[in-house]
């Protein structure tokens, strides 16, 4: 642990909002209202957890790597 409130400490969360913020807002300054934003940042949650890849899975979607990994699992 480093100092109180280095971006150290919590490089993750920074990482993840920085991306959030970026792939949603997609440029612009804000959002057109509070629904527009909790419809985009659901949208968002939901192809980031399911269906965009990660460089953790080898490049394969959560789904994909979930599948893989059950399969080699059964196998096993």
């Amino acid at each position: 642990m480093g100092a109180v409130g280095t971006s150290a400490d919590n490089a993750l969360a920074e990482s993840f909002n920085a991306t959030l913020k970026r792939e949603t807002l997609r440029g612009a300054r804000r959002f057109n209202g509070a629904r527009a934003c909790r419809l985009a940042v659901f949208r968002w949650t939901t192809r980031y957890n399911t269906r965009r890849r990660h460089s953790a899975n080898g490049q394969q979607a959560p789904i994909a790597y979930e599948q893989q990994s059950a399969t080699l699992t059964l196998a096993a």
